[in-house]
Protein backbone atom coordinates (compact mmCIF):
# COMPACT_ATOMS: atom_id res chain seq x y z
CA UNK A 1 0.00 0.00 0.00
CA UNK A 2 2.83 2.72 0.22
CA UNK A 3 3.56 2.55 -3.12
CA UNK A 4 -0.02 3.96 -3.64
CA UNK A 5 0.45 6.25 -1.47
CA UNK A 6 4.11 7.60 -2.89
CA UNK A 7 4.14 10.84 -4.61
CA UNK A 8 5.64 8.88 -7.79
CA UNK A 9 2.80 7.01 -8.19
CA UNK A 10 0.26 9.96 -7.59
CA UNK A 11 2.28 11.94 -10.02
CA UNK A 12 2.24 8.84 -12.48
CA UNK A 13 -1.59 8.68 -12.03
CA UNK A 14 -2.19 12.34 -12.64
CA UNK A 15 -0.25 12.05 -15.57
CA UNK A 16 -1.61 9.26 -17.31
CA UNK A 17 -5.51 10.57 -16.57
CA UNK A 18 -3.99 13.72 -18.20
CA UNK A 19 -2.89 11.71 -21.19
CA UNK A 20 -5.65 9.78 -21.57
CA UNK A 21 -8.53 12.39 -21.40
CA UNK A 22 -6.22 14.05 -24.27
CA UNK A 23 -6.49 10.97 -26.47
CA UNK A 24 -10.22 10.73 -25.77
CA UNK A 25 -10.25 14.57 -26.98
CA UNK A 26 -8.19 14.13 -30.05
CA UNK A 27 -9.88 10.97 -30.69
CA UNK A 28 -13.17 12.76 -30.97
CA UNK A 29 -11.71 15.54 -33.10
CA UNK A 30 -10.36 13.42 -35.47
CA UNK A 31 -13.89 11.36 -35.62
CA UNK A 32 -16.08 14.49 -35.32
CA UNK A 33 -13.88 15.79 -38.49
CA UNK A 34 -13.88 12.37 -40.06
CA UNK A 35 -9.71 12.69 -40.32
CA UNK A 36 -8.41 9.59 -40.60
CA UNK A 37 -7.00 7.25 -37.85
CA UNK A 38 -10.56 8.51 -35.32
CA UNK A 39 -11.88 5.91 -34.58
CA UNK A 40 -9.05 4.05 -33.48
CA UNK A 41 -7.62 7.15 -31.22
CA UNK A 42 -11.36 7.54 -29.65
CA UNK A 43 -11.05 3.71 -28.51
CA UNK A 44 -7.97 3.76 -27.32
CA UNK A 45 -8.68 7.31 -25.21
CA UNK A 46 -11.75 4.93 -23.90
CA UNK A 47 -10.09 2.31 -22.86
CA UNK A 48 -7.52 4.03 -21.46
CA UNK A 49 -9.95 6.14 -19.38
CA UNK A 50 -12.39 2.95 -18.62
CA UNK A 51 -8.80 1.43 -16.99
CA UNK A 52 -8.00 4.67 -15.08
CA UNK A 53 -11.82 4.68 -13.34
CA UNK A 54 -11.79 0.92 -12.31
CA UNK A 55 -8.48 1.73 -10.69
CA UNK A 56 -10.10 4.65 -9.28
CA UNK A 57 -12.76 2.85 -8.14
CA UNK A 58 -9.95 0.27 -6.64
CA UNK A 59 -7.88 2.58 -4.59
CA UNK A 60 -8.66 3.91 -1.60
CA UNK A 61 -9.22 7.62 -1.53
CA UNK A 62 -6.85 10.38 0.02
CA UNK A 63 -7.89 11.43 3.47
CA UNK A 64 -8.78 14.68 3.62
CA UNK A 65 -7.37 16.99 6.19
CA UNK A 66 -8.62 20.50 6.73
CA UNK A 67 -5.90 22.17 8.57
CA UNK A 68 -7.31 25.11 8.00
CA UNK A 69 -9.65 24.67 11.45
CA UNK A 70 -6.42 23.85 12.96
CA UNK A 71 -4.43 26.97 11.63
CA UNK A 72 -6.66 30.03 10.92
CA UNK A 73 -5.40 32.05 8.13
CA UNK A 74 -4.14 28.80 6.14
CA UNK A 75 -6.27 29.88 2.68
CA UNK A 76 -5.04 33.33 2.93
CA UNK A 77 -1.85 33.79 0.94
CA UNK A 78 0.74 35.42 3.05
CA UNK A 79 -0.58 35.15 6.13
CA UNK A 80 1.30 34.66 10.06
CA UNK A 81 0.06 31.26 10.97
CA UNK A 82 0.38 29.93 14.58
CA UNK A 83 -1.42 26.53 15.56
CA UNK A 84 -4.68 27.29 18.31
CA UNK A 85 -3.46 24.78 20.38
CA UNK A 86 0.53 26.67 20.12
CA UNK A 87 1.37 26.95 24.08
CA UNK A 88 3.07 30.76 25.80
CA UNK A 89 6.23 28.73 24.37
CA UNK A 90 5.85 28.46 20.95
CA UNK A 91 6.39 32.69 20.41
CA UNK A 92 4.19 35.21 20.13
CA UNK A 93 0.73 33.42 19.24
CA UNK A 94 -2.09 32.99 22.24
CA UNK A 95 -2.88 29.93 23.80
CA UNK A 96 -5.56 28.66 23.38
CA UNK A 97 -7.37 28.60 27.18
CA UNK A 98 -11.19 29.14 28.26
CA UNK A 99 -11.28 32.93 28.04
CA UNK A 100 -10.59 32.60 24.03
CA UNK A 101 -12.53 29.60 23.39
CA UNK A 102 -15.49 31.34 25.43
CA UNK A 103 -14.86 34.38 23.60
CA UNK A 104 -15.12 32.70 20.00
CA UNK A 105 -18.03 30.80 21.12
CA UNK A 106 -19.98 33.66 22.34
CA UNK A 107 -19.81 35.86 18.73
CA UNK A 108 -20.96 32.25 17.08
CA UNK A 109 -23.92 32.57 19.63
CA UNK A 110 -24.61 36.21 18.65
CA UNK A 111 -24.49 35.40 15.00
CA UNK A 112 -27.09 32.10 15.40
CA UNK A 113 -29.51 34.30 17.22
CA UNK A 114 -29.27 37.18 14.68
CA UNK A 115 -29.63 33.95 11.80
CA UNK A 116 -33.01 32.85 14.01
CA UNK A 117 -34.07 36.18 13.89
CA UNK A 118 -33.79 36.57 10.31
CA UNK A 119 -34.96 32.81 9.67
CA UNK A 120 -38.25 33.82 11.63
CA UNK A 121 -38.93 36.73 9.46
CA UNK A 122 -38.50 34.13 6.21
CA UNK A 123 -40.87 31.76 8.54
CA UNK A 124 -43.44 34.91 8.87
CA UNK A 125 -43.15 35.61 5.11
CA UNK A 126 -44.01 32.21 4.43
CA UNK A 127 -47.00 31.93 6.24
CA UNK A 128 -48.39 35.17 4.11
CA UNK A 129 -51.19 34.64 1.84
CA UNK A 130 -50.73 36.02 -1.70
CA UNK A 131 -53.54 33.96 -3.28
CA UNK A 132 -55.42 37.34 -3.74
CA UNK A 133 -52.24 39.80 -4.94
CA UNK A 134 -53.08 38.23 -8.55
CA UNK A 135 -57.03 39.97 -7.92
CA UNK A 136 -55.47 42.92 -6.22
CA UNK A 137 -53.29 43.81 -9.05
CA UNK A 138 -55.83 43.35 -11.82
CA UNK A 139 -57.88 45.68 -9.50
CA UNK A 140 -55.96 48.36 -9.13
CA UNK A 141 -54.88 48.19 -13.14
CA UNK A 142 -58.63 48.64 -13.76
CA UNK A 143 -58.64 51.67 -11.03
CA UNK A 144 -55.98 53.42 -13.06
CA UNK A 145 -57.52 52.60 -15.96
CA UNK A 146 -60.55 54.22 -14.79
CA UNK A 147 -58.94 57.06 -13.22
CA UNK A 148 -56.76 57.70 -16.48
CA UNK A 149 -59.87 57.96 -18.42
CA UNK A 150 -61.79 60.04 -16.20
CA UNK A 151 -58.55 63.04 -16.12
CA UNK A 152 -58.84 62.65 -20.11
CA UNK A 153 -62.39 63.82 -19.42
CA UNK A 154 -62.01 66.44 -17.25
CA UNK A 155 -59.09 67.87 -19.45
CA UNK A 156 -61.88 67.53 -22.04
CA UNK A 157 -64.37 69.59 -20.23
CA UNK A 158 -61.90 72.06 -18.67
CA UNK A 159 -60.84 73.04 -22.75
CA UNK A 160 -65.00 72.68 -23.28
CA UNK A 161 -65.42 75.24 -20.77
CA UNK A 162 -63.04 77.28 -22.05
CA UNK A 163 -64.23 77.72 -25.34
CA UNK A 164 -67.70 78.38 -23.46
CA UNK A 165 -65.97 81.38 -21.93
CA UNK A 166 -64.54 82.88 -25.18
CA UNK A 167 -68.24 82.31 -27.08
CA UNK A 168 -70.02 84.18 -24.01
CA UNK A 169 -67.97 87.14 -23.94
CA UNK A 170 -68.15 87.07 -27.98
CA UNK A 171 -72.12 86.88 -27.63
CA UNK A 172 -71.61 89.46 -24.57
CA UNK A 173 -69.84 92.23 -27.01
CA UNK A 174 -72.46 91.33 -29.67
CA UNK A 175 -75.11 91.96 -27.35
CA UNK A 176 -73.53 95.58 -25.90
CA UNK A 177 -73.33 96.24 -29.62
CA UNK A 178 -76.72 95.44 -30.04
CA UNK A 179 -77.82 97.33 -27.36
CA UNK A 180 -76.39 100.46 -29.03
CA UNK A 181 -77.70 100.25 -31.78
CA UNK A 182 -81.29 99.04 -30.32
CA UNK A 183 -80.36 102.38 -28.18
CA UNK A 184 -79.69 104.90 -31.10
CA UNK A 185 -82.92 103.08 -33.36
CA UNK A 186 -84.98 104.07 -30.53
CA UNK A 187 -83.56 107.61 -30.48
CA UNK A 188 -84.25 108.27 -33.89
CA UNK A 189 -88.02 107.32 -33.36
CA UNK A 190 -88.64 109.64 -30.72
CA UNK A 191 -86.90 112.77 -31.82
Amino acid sequence: MSFIKSKGFKYFKNFVIGVGAAIVMLGALFKIQSWEGGSEMLTAGLVTEACLFLLLGILPPDKDYYWEKLYPGLEQYGSSITPLTAGATSGPSRPLDADTVENRLGGMLDEMQVMSKSLGSLKALQEVDFSQTSDQIKSMGNFYTKMNEAMATLNDTIDDTKLYKENVNSLNQNLSSLNSVYGNVLSAFKG
